[in-house]
């Protein structure tokens, strides 16, 4: 069995359509799972029915990744954002390379929904980067072998950065299969605050997680700067 998990905060909006896009999934050997950290909105609602698991968690992507990851009976985890569509195929294509490959963990490479060109560009580098240095991103779809995952001990609970750490921790088992089919997420947070100055900001985020910096002030920089 696979088990997407997928981790929500105030995603009314948006939650709905996300599950529907993956209903021919379920009863295939597929179960979804939705890890709610504790929207004030109608998220949750909205998802019943259309997952097969709805749990609540305390907030935070780690925390609630894991939580769902303990819930999941799937030998391969998917960790899905509610704002990225997978490619046609996506499961039965991470199944037979895990199949047939001693790699333990993988990420699909990634587009950007928008009409903003640059992000193209932004796009292209995260794909690029990612198979220059083994490290992935959330938005990349991450996908792992239930076994790796519980010997690196899941994602380590620090609020920002958790998909670095991960697959840092992944990488020294097996390096990440590649996937060249691209799973498509949305451009909003570019788009909010402009893509340069959103591109500047996790840079700078990035650089400083690699220097040592806590994750937790951080991740108030982050919510500053895309609030600012």
């Amino acid at each position: 069995m696979l088990s997407i998990i997928i981790p929500v905060l105030n995603e009314e909006g948006t939650i709905e359509s996300c599950l529907r896009r993956l209903q021919t999934l379920r009863g295939n050997d597929v179960e979804i799972i939705l890890v709610d950290g504790g929207s004030t909105d109608g998220t949750a609602g909205s998802a019943r029915g259309l997952a097969d698991k709805v749990i609540d968690a305390p907030p935070g992507r780690a925390r609630q990744m894991n939580a769902g990851a303990l819930e999941a009976k799937g030998s391969i985890l998917l960790f899905l954002h509610a704002d990225t569509i997978l490619p046609v195929g996506a499961m039965q294509e991470m199944q037979t390379a895990i199949d047939r490959s001693r790699h333990v963990w993988g990420r699909f490479d990634v587009r950007i929904g928008s009409p903003l060109w640059i992000l193209s560009v932004v796009a292209f580098a995260m794909n690029l980067r990612s198979r220059w240095t083994g490290i992935a991103t959330g938005d990349q779809a991450i996908f792992v072998k239930r076994t790796a995952f519980d010997e690196v001990g899941g994602y380590p609970a620090i609020a920002l950065m958790e998909d670095i750490a991960l697959t840092s921790a992944l990488k020294r088992i097996t390096p990440p299969i590649c996937l060249r089919s691209k799973v498509t997420t949305s451009g909003r947070r570019w788009e909010k605050k402009g893509p340069i100055r959103t591109i500047l900001l996790m840079w700078r985020l990035r650089l400083a997680f690699y220097l040592g910096a806590d994750p937790k002030q951080l991740a108030i920089e982050y919510m500053y700067g895309r609030h600012r």
